[in-house]
């Protein structure tokens, strides 16, 4: 997978020579180009910003500079491969669509990215216009929070990303284990995980993972993964879908409702588990 990142911080990357993104490097899984956005100004400040219309505070990334940088990357990436093939442009941002396991996946399948992060007040919305006319290109958000630029954002989406290529974990079968994999872990968090020694400081690994019982192990790590689920994340819990739970897994989170209303004040608020959606809506 190509991967361009256009940035004022180019030298803000230097976390992906490491760990398995930097092996992913060497094994050419990951081919990762950086480029400075000043390298496209036309003025001797190497101004990449201007003060926005229709007034208010900070400053908003010039479309010229974004244009002329991003025509660039896409020609010289043209030339390399030799194909016609387009980048999909991914632009982070607070008020993107969220950047989930599903959309990682998704990422995960093309065979070029290309990451534009903005600084300020984010980019003149005219370049994503431009862009999404002539290629795919998504505005995109890691969270519901506002960060000083999006290259933090890039880092996160690169290594979920490039985590998923075939080559980059040493054990293919953890990502169908990761938690919001699609499957049996859809809308689940994966449970506690433990290794030696079997006790710790006086706290001891739970019997049924020193059993062998392969069985009994994977009915706990369910168990597990559903009650994580369902105490920290009762919005994720609201999506199950019922024709996915057994008869086994629907008695987990009966009991759950029944323990959390049993400990909660008569009449408080959330005393009892809301299942439902349209409860979660209220």
């Amino acid at each position: 997978m190509r991967v361009d990142i256009i940035s004022i911080f180019p030298e803000y990357f230097a976390p992906l020579d490491v760990s398995l993104m930097g092996k992913a490097r060497e094994r050419g899984i990951l081919d990762i180009h950086l480029h400075q956005l000043r390298d496209w100004t036309q003025d001797v400040h190497k101004t990449v910003d201007d003060t926005p219309y229709g007034g208010g505070p900070g400053m908003v990334m010039k479309p010229e500079i974004w244009g002329a940088a991003v025509d660039a990357v896409i020609g010289e990436g043209r030339a390399v491969s030799g194909e016609d093939t387009l980048p999909r442009l991914i632009v982070p941002t607070p008020s993107g669509r969220p950047f989930t396991q599903e959309v990682a996946l998704e990422y995960a399948k093309e065979p070029w990215l290309l990451f534009a992060p903005a600084r300020y007040e984010g980019i003149d919305s005219r370049v994503v216009a431009e862009y999404g006319a002539r290629l795919r290109a998504d505005e995109v958000s890691i969270g519901d929070y506002v960060l000083a630029g999006g290259e933090a954002a890039v880092l996160v989406m690169v290594e979920a990303v490039g985590r998923l290529l075939p080559g980059v974990l040493g054990n293919a079968r953890s990502v169908a284990d990761d938690s919001f994999a699609p499957g049996a872990m859809a809308n689940l968090l994966e449970g506690p995980v433990y290794t030696k020694p079997p006790v710790w400081r006086g706290h001891e690994v739970p019997e049924v993972l020193l059993s062998g019982h392969h069985g009994r192990i994977a009915r706990w790590r369910r168990d597990e993964a559903l009650r994580r689920t369902l105490e920290r994340r009762p919005e994720l819990a609201a999506r199950f879908d019922p024709e996915s739970l057994d008869k086994h897994d629907r008695r987990v989170v009966e009991e759950f409702g029944e323990r959390r209303s049993a400990a909660a004040p008569e009449g408080a608020p959330g005393a009892a588990f809301r299942e439902a959606p349209e409860d979660v809506a209220d």
